[in-house]
């Protein structure tokens, strides 16, 4: 299999476990800034978040508007700039991305295992053909690892 497929398979296999479970789902925009927000080096503003994503501003408040709902981080005015509003971190954000990498450390080890090829040629190749349920893929994965 493919660098390329196996990525492929690895990103899909932690999407499904995560929308499966308890966590909210988070939108491809709405990941991004909270990857940004707790990997990156801060302080963290809307308007650098806006610029590092290439993003609008208006567009980066809406998904931290959601993020804040969610608990996950929160805006704070800045003291020494009151222009300037910081997005700063919690724990309960901290928590959903410790949770989100076990999910990747889970598919990662899924994807090692050995996912039969043909499945994911036959996606590749018939997009529009009834898809094979996910939980038939993971039995055939664990039996050709066996």
């Amino acid at each position: 299999m493919s660098v390329q497929l196996q990525s492929l398979e690895l990103w899909r296999h932690a999407l499904v476990a995560s929308v499966r479970g308890d966590a909210p789902d988070l939108s491809a925009r709405q990941m991004s800034l909270m990857l940004s927000v707790y990997l990156g080096e801060g302080p963290h503003t809307v308007r650098g978040l806006a610029q590092a994503l290439r993003i609008s501003k208006p567009a980066v408040s809406r998904a931290l508007d959601r993020l804040g709902e969610l608990g996950y981080v929160y805006r704070q005015r800045d003291d020494l700039d009151r222009r300037n509003v910081l997005v700063q971190r919690t724990q309960s954000g901290a928590r959903f991305l410790t949770d989100f990498g076990h999910l990747i450390e889970e598919a990662k080890e899924f994807v090692a295992a050995g996912v039969p090829s043909r499945m994911i040629e036959f996606a590749v190749e018939a997009p529009t053909a009834a898809p094979v349920a996910y939980d038939e893929a993971q039995e055939l994965a664990v039996a050709a690892a066996e």
